[in-house]
């Protein structure tokens, strides 16, 4: 290169800049402060991870027990049996769940669902972190969602412990809660508690009751057809329905199936065989209705008295009824069938049947139709029972020893005192009789008679003497008592005269035998222990008396063929009618009238019209029962 070409490049060389202080003094500082932003915002990175991770170990700690899993009781469904083990209602809250052993569940649901929600439950620790990897790889093979990314243990914890918020926190909470849950319990008792406690639509809560409801089977008996629609169910069990969409429940079921030939598990014999079985579908079961919806209403009733709303919803008690439900359809067919005969001049019916010697409530008809009433007659109505309420007044009159069935009384005018005026009983007919027995007295049913026996017994000791036989509604000491001035239940009537029935022994009326939790534990034992109230001889000499209202009385429509007692009552406006009457295996009481009060015919008297009904409800519940005579007066000892 000669001299001139490099002091030509020489020349060609750009000059140097003019140092500028001030831009690079801006830079320095935009460096600084970059610096500082991100040590800053390390700083406070680290802050808020540290904050999350104590957040987190503060959260843990107060995460509940699993340990109370121990002694944990699920809210269950409660039944109620006739006394012979029919099923007559089931009652819950929300949840409709019987909880089962694993054992008593069919393998072939375990292995379905398994298969579908949890296929590695036996070999992790309660979280399997590749199965969330492991669910979006078999879901993608199938085209849908046939695996779950949370494990059983998971799902149970959030069910029993956790809300169903979606976030990390809840979701590592699960994830701590479902690793403590495998160190306390076994596969099986996990496994266990998962299939009683998850949801698989209509209410139905556990394997026991949703295989009742699709199936109308025990899980125990599932085939594995019905096993695969069952476990298809647990995603989304409104959706898969069978009740709801049957298509959708078959695609779903083979979802189930080929999850399970998959793992080897079935044989492709086996599935092609249930993919192509036809299904048997129940019914739904959730809040069904009463088979005897008056008598498990008050059953329920008795039973919340005693124990609360809440043990009787959700503590799966058996409850077993004194009902028998064959002499309860015969109750329902008869009331039914008179009703239509007089349903112009009465609009409603009510009977109760108890036997005396337990004091057990057999049957009961509250109305001639729930679905239009649901109020119950036979236990809440108190109308007054007329005439019917007379044989208190006569028991009283034998107790004290001065009167027998053929003592002599006045049927003659009286009056009495009744504050600005005096009252004056009159008889049915207006006439008057003169000196006649108290069994005739009785036998046709004369109001002075009553009266004046109730005047020389004491009112006060015939209120006495009805609240020792059960009666508890309101009476008043009046001078017109004796004649059935009063308002009483035909339960309260039902189960007094049962006292008559049986020599004067009593107990409570009840519509309960017995009551165990869903394990058998006894939780209420109604054996029978009567106890003696009534003199004997008196009751004898009542019932005997009263044999004869039937033979030769106003009663006659009542004969049955058989010794039997009772007494008819009519109120003076024909408002209310009645019979009550007994052997003594069976006491029943039956009233006829209008809810409004609105009288019925002139003329209209218990036995024209309640009498009739009593007869051909006994002649059927009795039809099997041997004729049994009352024991007579001379039998015991007259006070």
């Amino acid at each position: 290169m000669s001299t001139n070409t490099i002091r030509q490049k020489t020349r060609t060389q750009p000059k140097p800049l003019r140092r500028n202080t001030g831009v690079l003094k801006y830079v320095q500082d935009v460096g600084q402060v970059t610096a500082a932003t991100l040590l800053g915002t390390t700083m406070l990175v680290s802050a808020v991870v540290a904050g999350g991770l104590v957040g987190l170990a503060i959260s843990f700690r107060n995460l509940p027990d699993v340990r109370v899993l121990r002694n944990y009781a699920p809210s269950e469904t409660s039944y109620i049996y006739d006394i012979d083990g029919n099923l007559l209602f089931r009652l819950h809250d929300e949840a409709n769940r019987e909880v089962v052993d694993i054992n008593d569940i069919s393998p072939h649901l375990k292995r379905a669902v398994l298969a579908i929600e949890d296929s590695y439950f036996y070999s992790h620790n309660g979280i399997n972190p590749s199965s969330v990897g492991r669910a979006l790889l078999a879901n993608a093979q199938a085209g849908s969602t046939v695996e779950g990314g949370s494990t059983i243990t998971m799902q149970l914890v959030k069910n029993l412990f956790l809300t169903p918020e979606r976030s990390i926190s809840r979701k590592v909470a699960e994830a701590v809660l479902a690793l403590r849950l495998e160190q306390v319990f076994s596969k099986e008792e996990i496994l266990e508690m998962y299939l009683n406690q998850v949801y698989w639509g209509h209410n139905n809560y556990g394997v026991e009751t949703a295989a009742q409801s699709y199936f109308n089977k025990s899980a125990r008996d599932l085939t594995l057809p019905e096993a695969s629609v069952m476990a298809g169910l647990i995603q989304a069990p409104e959706r898969y329905s069978p009740f709801n969409n049957y298509g959708a429940t078959k695609q779903r079921q083979a979802m189930v199936l080929s999850r399970m030939r998959q793992l080897g598990w079935i044989s492709a014999e086996e599935q092609a065989s249930a993919q192509g079985a036809p299904l048997l579908i129940g019914e739904i079961t959730s809040f069904g209705s009463s088979s005897v919806p008056y008598v498990t209403d008050a059953t329920v009733l008795e039973l919340k008295d005693r124990f609360g709303t809440d043990a009787v919803l959700k503590g799966g008690m058996r409850v077993q009824t004194t009902i028998d439900l064959t002499m309860q359809r015969q109750a329902e067919e008869v009331v039914r069938r008179h009703n239509s005969r007089i349903a112009r001049m009465a609009d409603q019916m009510a009977l109760v049947a108890i036997d005396p010697r337990t004091h057990f409530v057999k049957a009961m008809v509250g109305g001639v139709d729930y679905s239009k009433s649901q109020f119950n007659r036979a236990t809440m109505a108190q109308r007054q029972p007329g005439s019917a309420f007379k044989p208190f007044v006569y028991y009283a009159a034998f107790a004290t020893g001065r009167y027998a069935p053929d003592s002599s009384i006045a049927d003659t005018p009286v009056s009495y005192p009744d504050g600005y005026r005096s009252y004056s009983p009159r008889n049915y007919d207006g006439s008057f009789m003169g000196d006649i027995s108290i069994r005739k007295a009785l036998e046709v049913s004369r109001n002075v008679p009553a009266v004046k026996l109730g005047q020389t017994v004491g009112i006060n000791n015939i209120i006495e003497l009805c609240r020792t036989l059960g009666i508890q509604s309101p009476m008043l000491p009046v001078t017109s008592l004796p004649l059935g001035a009063v308002d009483l239940t035909p339960m309260e009537m039902a189960g007094a005269y049962a006292t008559f029935a049986n020599n004067g022994w009593h107990s409570d009326p009840t519509f309960i035998v017995q009551v165990t939790d869903s394990s058998g534990n006894l939780l209420l034992d109604n054996t029978p222990n009567p106890q003696l109230v009534l003199d004997p001889w008196a009751a004898a000499a009542l019932n005997d008396v009263l044999q004869g209202v039937i033979v030769r009385g106003t009663a006659r429509s009542a004969d049955i063929g058989r010794p039997a007692a009772g007494k008819t009552g009519t109120t003076d406006s024909q408002r209310d009618v009645w019979f009550v009457g007994y052997v003594p295996q069976l006491a029943t009481a039956v009233w006829v009238g209008n809810d409004n009060y609105r009288p019925m015919r002139s003329g209209a008297t218990g036995g024209t019209y309640a009498a009739p009904v009593w007869r051909d409800f006994m002649r059927q519940a009795l039809a099997d029962v041997p004729v049994e005579n009352f024991r007579r007066p001379s039998d015991f000892v007259r006070p």
